[in-house]
């Protein structure tokens, strides 16, 4: 008997009929469940019976999330390609396949709704995506050969610690402490279950499953966490609904006036300034992009 574990294993996405090999933290997560549905079994002639009865003939969407650290040779800008802009109002779709010691797991049709980045004082730059996916099977054991054309990796991998720097209009944006940018996708998922296709339902390898979704709203946001000092004091109570900010994560070690071994550009965004109040004061400006199209061209370092 043999046992899978997280650590051993391999996360690859196919897209445009290419292969990348992704190289994550052990923030590796994906399921998929079913949908019941209940109805009462007591009748007239038998009032016995208090339990309901039970029919599963649907899939619900699969949920999946990875964790991908940055790289200088960047490697998995893959990543930060799909999760950026809209092919035909909708998300970049992909397969995920995750092999472990025993089985290749597949996502088909996977988006990435949500993505994560933190600017933290010398911690190592990673990305968090989240998403979901049409169905999630055992493609095969762990010999199984996952489709597309395999793209070369670099011979190193260097994972970077940042620092972050911070531009907003003519802020004093000095002592900052942390940042962060999350870019969301709401979708929602079209109605695919019809009684025709519920009666032909045996198990989970004809159940009825999701298969197109319509986009809600996208948002770009997150907060910058700024140490209070003499020089921006009078900042704590600010707002503005168009201002253009500039986040970038600098290499622990190069000048601030480095271009950034990752930068991001919002223009415009809306945000407001508030006090917090603890052993040492900061505030932090909390900010939403009012302009969400072609966010990968936002991304002006890392490619």
């Amino acid at each position: 008997m043999s046992y899978s574990f997280l650590k051993e294993s391999k996360l690859y996405l196919v897209y445009g009929g290419n292969k990348y090999r992704i190289y994550t933290t052990s923030s590796i997560t994906f399921s998929q469940t079913f949908a019941e549905d209940s109805y009462p079994v007591k009748t007239l002639h038998d009032q016995s019976k208090m339990f309901e009865g039970s029919t599963i003939t649907k899939a619900n969407p699969a949920n999946f999330s990875f964790e991908v650290p940055l790289t200088t040779e960047k490697d998995e800008s893959i990543v930060i390609t799909l999760l950026s802009d809209l092919t035909d109002a909708q998300l970049k779709s992909f397969d995920i396949y995750v092999q472990t010691g025993s089985s290749t797991f597949k996502i088909e049709n996977a988006v990435i709704t949500n993505a994560d980045f933190a600017f933290a004082t010398r911690d190592q730059f990673l990305v968090a995506v989240s998403g979901q996916g049409t169905k999630l099977t055992r493609a095969g054991n762990e010999s199984y050969t996952i489709p597309g054309s395999l793209q070369s990796e670099s011979s190193t991998r260097t994972p970077q610690t940042i620092y972050p720097v911070v531009t907003i209009d003519s802020l004093d944006m000095s002592s900052i402490l942390s940042a962060d940018v999350s870019i969301n996708t709401e979708i929602s998922w079209t109605k695919y279950d019809n009684l025709h296709d519920s009666l032909s339902v045996t198990s989970s390898s004809n159940a009825m499953f999701p298969s197109t979704y319509t986009i809600g709203k996208r948002v770009a946001s997150g907060a910058i966490t700024q140490y209070q000092n003499d020089n921006n004091i009078t900042q704590f109570d600010d707002f503005n609904t168009s201002s253009n900010l500039t986040l970038k994560a600098v290499e622990t070690g190069k000048a601030s006036s480095d271009n950034g071994f990752f930068q991001l550009q919002l223009n415009p965004v809306s945000y407001t300034a508030r006090v917090n109040v603890a052993d040492v004061y900061t505030q932090s400006y909390d900010f939403t992009s009012t302009d969400n199209t072609a966010i990968s061209t936002r991304i002006t370092q890392y490619s």
